[in-house]
């Protein structure tokens, strides 16, 4: 064998290595096949997403629950998607710059609603369908540690999830027993992010630390190898995100083993 097979083969165990998850004898997906983006919301109407209104809708409708939690100015743990309060609240700012009781005056979208404590949105869904939660790293791990506390009261089933690989070390050292979550995308072509650290990301090469029960990745690019070989190779789950339309879930239906959507409702007996 040549210098170039021997480098050849390197690489490729290399990468292969890289790749590695949480190993299982048997592939174990998350409970429920189908998971409502920041509850079934309408922020047109009055169960705008992340609130109480659209995770009571997806209870009642059966779906799992995917949510984002972060935290204030006073080390709340609330449910927000994003860093910034713009869009969803209309106001310059991030959550982090606010106490809790400052963002209950605020109006989410427009309605009647409010940014909730995960505590509340927790009591509300009671264990009724498993949760997907998703921490939203910004500057060191208080929020898993928050996120912990509160959530290891809860009786409901669960995983967390991440973009971040900082969480799932975390996880790993501190909660070993829950299962994690490594979100990811080709940040390439559709954030336009091309910095060395999301070339990574984008390969999931991190899992060798990170040791991800499941990956959540983009849904358009379902096809990327290194999950594939996640998916195949090691039998590490899928979930596409996020589904907006029938059409777009039969596109994608080859490349997961479950969706987290939007904006439609996934039929239960929908084959792919």
């Amino acid at each position: 064998m040549g210098k170039k097979e021997i480098l050849s083969l390197a690489i490729a165990a290399g990468y292969l290595g890289a790749l590695l998850p949480r190993i299982k004898k048997e592939r174990t997906c998350l409970p429920v096949k189908y998971y409502a983006h920041r509850g079934l919301y309408n922020n047109s109407g009055s169960a705008p997403e992340n609130t109480m209104p659209a995770f009571e809708r997806a209870v009642k409708a059966g779906y799992g629950i995917e949510l984002d939690v972060q935290l204030t100015k006073d080390e709340e743990v609330v449910v927000t998607h994003d860093f910034h309060l713009k869009r969803n609240c209309g106001i310059e700012g991030d959550v982090d710059q606010f106490t809790c009781e400052e963002l209950q005056q605020l109006s989410v979208f427009h309605s009647k609603e409010h940014i909730p404590l995960l505590e509340d949105v927790l009591k509300k869904i009671d264990g009724k369908v498993p949760l997907l939660v998703e921490l939203k790293y910004k500057d060191g791990s208080r929020i898993c540690e928050k996120t912990c506390e509160i959530l290891d009261q809860y009786q409901g089933t669960y995983a967390i999830e991440s973009f971040h690989p900082q969480v799932l070390i975390w996880y790993k050292k501190h909660r070993p027993g829950i299962k994690r979550g490594q979100l990811s995308m080709n940040y390439q072509k559709i954030q336009g992010w091309f910095r060395p650290q999301y070339l990574i990301m984008r390969g999931l090469l991190l899992n060798f630390l990170t040791r991800p029960d499941f990956i959540a990745y983009d849904c358009r690019s379902g096809y990327s190898l290194s999950l594939q070989l996640c998916r195949y190779f090691y039998h590490c789950p899928a979930y596409g995100w996020t589904v907006k339309s029938k059409g777009q879930l039969k596109k994608a239906g080859k490349y997961f083993d479950g969706f987290i959507f939007e904006g439609f409702r996934p039929d239960a007996d929908f084959e792919h």
